[in-house]
């Protein structure tokens, strides 16, 4: 698995999905400049203490501090190369970040974020910068269109409502366009340096494909993943990083969007998504927890070297299998609602005498006439896919046979109900990517290894100021 800063794929439509423009209410506080400004403050008496072997400096045990010394809060504010990134920027973009996110952030989560988008602007202003060096710049018609596909996607092609919406959580429609420069920018920069000297031979393609057919059943899995890199110097600090994204991934936020703002893995670009692998293209420490996870489950931080990960169990299935949650599945719905002002002794009741019934229904055939009987609903529907069923649904319904039903759920509010499976339509198994996929795969990591070491390259060469 490749890690490449740089790399990235083509430009989707789905910088942003439905959930990055979800509004939460959170409230931005803009950061203003923090400057060495000495505020009058009451002297306190210090111990002088004597330079000595152990305390060269001679410094006092009891300090008094001047301004400001947290290194995060400083001004969030550099010079590329001549190009100014100022604190509005910054703001501008940790807003589409909270955005996404479904609980507050506390304000150290925020002055963390910060730290993080303000590399990535520098980053973002590299590669914009190394596309214009070699007159390959954006085309400003193509950031437009795409900046109207979003419109389109997200707010039916008003773009006044995107504006709007886009002010109103702190951010605004240049911030966007300016993040689609630095991506297309960034692809005109590996279609013309990097792509075209990528080779990939067919005894590699070949041998990949036999490697698959050998693997045929075991299992594979699609992950997504945030990765922070660490030395020994900063280890303590970007684990209490990671700690605090797990615990805000937790509470409800954007996997996605934290990928792509966070993770320094080539996969930021697409929310993280390393697509499917298997347990022997991961890393050992990340395999190893992969291995006992659940679908939609996260785990972490896990360090792996060089950095921590975070890692978030998108699917699961067997190579050149079917893929079960592809199966159409046939179901009858059975449910029963309660009164207004039911105890919940007479709700405890309604529920056993449901679940009793449920216990003599031998078949779908039965249910209809049976549940008339003790006042239930049922409804059918016979053409649902698996997977856009709950996913505790899903793993139950996947294990059942037909005829057989799920446990009771829901309560006194929603009503409770039942799911019976009354058919299945598996998918075919699936066959071997194609030749030209699996080339196409491997190329793609061959970029992002080159692309990794060109972004490193223009960060050692480029005159950066922090103000």
């Amino acid at each position: 698995m490749t890690r490449p800063e740089g790399g990235t794929k083509r430009v989707s439509v789905k910088l942003f999905t439905k959930a990055l423009f979800a509004k939460t209410g959170i409230a931005l506080t803009t950061t203003g400049m923090l400057g060495l400004v000495l505020a009058p403050v009451a002297l306190s008496a210090q111990t002088v203490a004597v330079p000595t072997a152990e305390n060269p400096f001679g410094l006092p045990a009891d300090i008094t501090l001047f301004g400001k010394t947290d290194p995060d809060r400083r001004t969030a504010t550099a010079i590329v190369n001549g190009y100014v990134i100022t604190g509005t920027d910054i703001d501008q973009r940790v807003a589409l970040v909270t955005a996404a996110s479904e609980a507050p952030i506390p304000e150290d989560e925020l002055l963390r974020l910060r730290v993080q988008v303000l590399r990535n602007l520098i980053d973002e202003t590299l590669k914009i910068q190394k596309a214009a060096a070699d007159e390959i710049a954006a085309p400003r018609d193509e950031i437009e269109r795409t900046f109207q596909q979003l419109v389109a996607q997200n707010f039916g092609g008003d773009t006044a409502k995107m504006d709007a919406y886009l002010a109103s959580i702190g951010s605004s429609s240049a911030s966007l366009k300016r993040q689609i420069e630095g991506e297309v920018a960034w692809e005109n920069i590996l279609r013309r340096n990097i792509t075209p000297f990528v080779n990939v031979s067919a005894e590699e393609v070949n041998e990949f494909l036999k490697r698959m057919n050998e693997a045929r059943g075991t299992d594979e899995y699609r992950v997504g993943e945030i990765y922070l890199t660490a030395t020994t110097e900063n280890r303590a600090t970007v684990l209490a990083n990671a700690q605090a994204i797990m615990q805000q991934l937790q509470q409800g936020g954007s996997f996605v969007a934290y990928a792509r703002q966070y993770s320094e893995a080539s996969s930021a670009v697409v929310g993280g998504d390393l697509g499917w692998v298997r347990l022997g293209q991961l890393p050992p420490e990340i395999g190893a927890v992969t291995r006992t996870m659940q679908t939609g489950q996260l785990k972490g931080p896990i360090e792996v070297p060089g950095g921590f990960s975070i890692i978030y169990l998108i699917n699961k299935r067997q190579v050149l299998m079917a893929d079960p949650t592809e199966a159409l599945l046939s179901l009858k719905q059975v449910s029963i609602t309660f009164p207004a002002g039911v105890t919940q002794a007479q709700a405890e009741a309604r529920v056993a005498e449901f679940g009793n019934f449920m216990k003599t229904v031998r078949g779908c055939g039965d249910v209809d006439a049976g549940a008339a009987k003790i006042g239930a609903q049922v409804v059918s529907n016979d053409q649902i896919k698996a997977a856009t069923l709950p996913e505790q649904l899903r793993n139950i319904l996947l294990n059942l046979q037909v005829g057989q039903s799920t446990p009771p759920f829901g309560g006194i509010q929603e009503g409770v109900r039942v799911l019976m499976l009354c058919g299945r339509d598996d998918p075919k198994d699936a066959g071997a990517p194609t030749f030209a996929t699996v080339m196409s795969q491997i190329e793609e990591e061959r970029v992002n290894k080159r692309a990794q070491r060109l972004l490193r390259d223009l960060r050692n060469d480029a005159y950066i100021e922090y103000n």
